[in-house]
């Protein structure tokens, strides 16, 4: 009769299965590698979201003070365009980059638009564009955000902080995910070099920005 180690050792698949595996395979290795390195990259993806300005659904209006007893109100019709690069996880890595051209004001009154649009307030042929780029953006909450950047204006640029709320969120009739901001701030022109009609035309211009970004 055979002994039990006799009869162990003639069964050589099960002695190898019993083997540790020492020597682990390069092409799975490489698998797991990739797999990896693309959740990575998805994640990445995912995370940062640049977004352009849509110019049709986008506004930017403005108030100053007339005489003292009323107000003249105004808007730059479809001048408004940038790009706005957000990351939820880490939002002071976020960056905004507008314009708006000059020559879009209206107010509502031919003439009037004419002498804003003169060397006297705007000077739109000298300054065609008034552009803000930021330079920190801090989260408040989810939907509100503290960004400081430089306004120019007028030839001038000034540090200024706006406070801008997220409005929502929603998709287009193409898909397209589109979000909503809304900024208002105010700034003295006279910082700018634009004093024309002090202190009969007011100094402070109280600005209302209202802008959806479509995600690239």
């Amino acid at each position: 009769m055979e002994s039990d180690h006799t009869l162990k050792s003639r069964n050589p698949a099960a002695t190898e299965r019993r083997r540790p595996n020492h020597h682990e395979n390069p092409m799975k290795k490489s698998i797991i590698t990739a797999l990896f390195l693309g959740c990575l990259i998805a994640r990445s993806a995912i995370a940062a979201d640049t977004y352009e300005l849509d110019p049709v659904h986008s506004f930017v209006l403005f108030k100053v003070s007339h005489l003292g007893a009323g107000y003249v109100w105004g808007r730059f019709t479809g001048g408004l365009s940038g790009t706005v690069s957000t990351d939820p996880a880490a939002p002071e890595k976020s960056e905004v980059a507008v314009q708006v051209k000059t020559d879009t004001l209206d107010t509502g009154f031919a003439q009037r638009d004419k002498d804003i649009k003169s060397p006297d307030f705007l000077n739109a042929k000298q300054f065609p564009v008034v552009t803000f780029k930021s330079t920190s953006v801090q989260k408040v909450s989810d939907q509100l955000y503290s960004v400081t950047g430089d306004l120019n204006f007028h030839g001038v640029t000034k540090p200024i902080t706006v406070q801008a709320n997220i409005t929502g969120q929603g998709k287009g009739p193409k898909g397209e995910v589109r979000t909503g901001v809304e900024v208002h701030f105010t700034v003295k022109r006279s910082d700018f070099g634009v004093k024309y009609g002090l202190p009969a035309l007011g100094d402070d211009v109280e600005m209302i920005v209202n802008a959806e970004g479509i995600r690239k």
